[in-house]
């Protein structure tokens, strides 16, 4: 949303061949410099969710190729700057990550993997890293609750999170979840053991159970699952969607907690935003006390990050409510019998114009000129927080606002944590990118955006001409970006705007690129790229 994504239908290339061995036999044969060798294991790639990577030689042109003729397979050989693609589903919101030899990336199951999983399902498919085979999948069934839970066919929305030989991510079914990282391939770890249960859908109305699915080296391993609608009284606006952060022995879960099908009732206003679990058994350690669920705006979909504050660690979360809050990362008991996450500051991402009218009458949600919630994932930079305002894409464009926080602070921080703030960003799901100084991020009107990220002083502007629903990839001294229209853009980084290539792929582009290990990954709504310099 990144990571992100609701309800249209609806967060270094191997080392060369001869690495460093002499730049002019390099470039005679046309092998590619070596690059920084780096995973991708979780969204935005470490707890800060700063969408910008070091690695090098990371290609500014590809040509995405032509379908093998009837059929939904791309031919290689008329691509150029690809190494392998897979089919995904035909709708693709969550954001791959790469970690340990394996891609992980969430999706539908309208291209069946296994004849026995038939229907809308929600998915996770596991590739080879080196050549994008396909290795396993979870297959998820569908709430009963239709569009107002668990819309059709938008799949798995979040980001898995990789943490050794473990990931970590959140179902269609607002669950968190545990998996072993090779699937069934080497037994079935862990407490939890039936995997084949869990993957039959219940019998329609009327009809007989139906014969449990029998687990195979092809299917997920789940080593715990903790259902949030079950446990905390959730209740899920459309679609689950967060990236799951990792700190230590602990998790710390989005729950999206939300309005039901009326956009006004929320069925749940005292279930938490955002909770805490034990990693390694998915125990529920903490949850936030700060009222969110009873002043959120429409839902709470997005992914939480971490800093070291002067030293002090902080959970920072962007809420339906429309604040920023920060959390102390460690769960205390409090008199009622709970353990909590202790509030440490907030602050309204809104400005008070977008709150109240000058009449003095609050703006009635979706006004286009009011208040939003946050839906894009915070960044912690130099001690300060970016993030901006923004809404379901079904309630289009409107007003929005990129605010620059002083992480430091305590208590309300709406009028005193300020460091400045960017009004001529329209509303987005889109979180931000910061390298040399300069902070790029796109709004769902379908502009790039550029800044200075201590200032905030706009450098330049770049239209896209389509809605954006992903996020900024920095990398390399490019930026990429897709939208609506399936084209990738290529820019250059840096204070002077330059666009180094416009390439259409397949379908929309609603993720965000990555990079591991000097190969770019691109998602479209049915593709998976995998792209590399291969030095033709």
């Amino acid at each position: 949303m990144n990571e992100h994504l609701f309800s249209k239908g609806i967060d270094v290339m191997s080392p060369s061949c001869l690495a460093r061995t002499g730049t002019l036999l390099i470039l005679a044969i046309g092998c590619a410099l070596p690059a920084v060798a780096a995973d991708w294991p979780l969204w935005g790639a470490d707890t800060t969710r700063n969408m910008a990577s070091p690695a090098t030689h990371v290609p500014d042109w590809f040509d995405p190729g032509e379908f093998i003729k009837g059929s939904e397979e791309i031919d290689l050989s008329t691509t150029k700057n690809i190494k392998w693609v897979a089919k995904l589903g035909s709708q693709a919101f969550g954001n791959p990550t790469v970690a340990g030899g394996k891609v992980f990336i969430g999706t539908n199951n309208e291209s069946p993997r296994d004849p026995r999983h038939k229907g809308d399902r929600g998915v996770i498919m596991c590739f080879e890293e080196a050549t994008g085979k396909y290795l396993w999948q979870l297959v998820v069934p569908k709430l009963g609750a239709g569009k107002v839970s668990d819309w059709e066919f938008l799949g798995i929305c979040s980001s898995p999170a990789v943490d050794g030989d473990r990931l970590y991510l959140v179902t269609n079914r607002c669950e968190a979840m545990c998996l072993d990282v090779q699937g069934m391939a080497n037994g079935n770890d862990g407490p939890f053991q039936d995997e084949g249960k869990y993957m039959t859908p219940p019998p329609a109305a009327g009809a007989p159970p139906p014969t449990p699915i029998e687990a195979g080296p092809a299917d997920a391993d789940i080593i715990w699952r903790f259902d949030m609608r079950e446990e905390m009284g959730v209740f899920p606006h459309n679609i689950t969607s967060s990236s799951i952060l990792i700190v230590g022995d602990r998790l710390y879960v989005t729950t999206s907690n939300g309005q039901d099908w009326s956009h006004v009732n929320i069925p749940a206003p005292f279930a938490p935003a955002l909770i805490c679990l034990d990693k390694n058994t998915g125990e529920l350690l903490g949850e936030e006390n700060s009222g969110i669920s009873q002043r959120m705006l429409h839902c709470n979909w997005s992914s939480p990050c971490y800093g070291e504050v002067n030293g002090k660690g902080m959970v920072f979360f962007g809420a339906g409510d429309g604040f920023c809050y920060a959390f102390d990362p460690v769960p205390a008991a409090s008199e009622d019998g709970f353990n909590y996450l202790k509030e440490i500051w907030r602050f309204d991402c809104n400005p008070p114009e977008h709150r109240t009218k000058e009449d003095g009458k609050p703006f009635k949600y979706p006004d286009p000129n009011g208040p939003s919630e946050v839906i894009a994932t915070p960044v912690f930079h130099n001690n300060k927080i970016y993030i901006a305002v923004g809404q379901d894409p079904e309630h289009g464009d409107g007003v929005g606002q990129l605010s620059c926080i002083d992480a430091t602070g305590s208590g309300d921080l709406s009028k005193t944590g300020k460091v400045w703030a960017d009004g001529t960003i329209r509303r987005t799901m889109s979180t931000a990118s910061i390298a040399d100084g300069l902070l790029y991020i796109a709004d769902y009107a379908g502009k790039v955006h550029c800044l200075e990220a201590d200032t905030g002083k706009e450098i330049w502007v770049h239209d896209t001409q389509s809605h954006i629903w992903g996020s900024t990839l920095y990398v390399d001294g490019k930026i990429y970006i897709g939208n609506e229209d399936g084209v990738v853009t290529i820019l250059a980084a840096g204070r002077e705007k330059k666009v180094l290539k416009e390439i259409e792929v397949d379908s929309p582009v609603y993720s965000t690129p990555i990079v591991a290990n000097g190969i770019l990954y691109i998602a479209s709504q049915t593709h998976l790229y995998a792209i590399h310099n291969s030095g033709n």
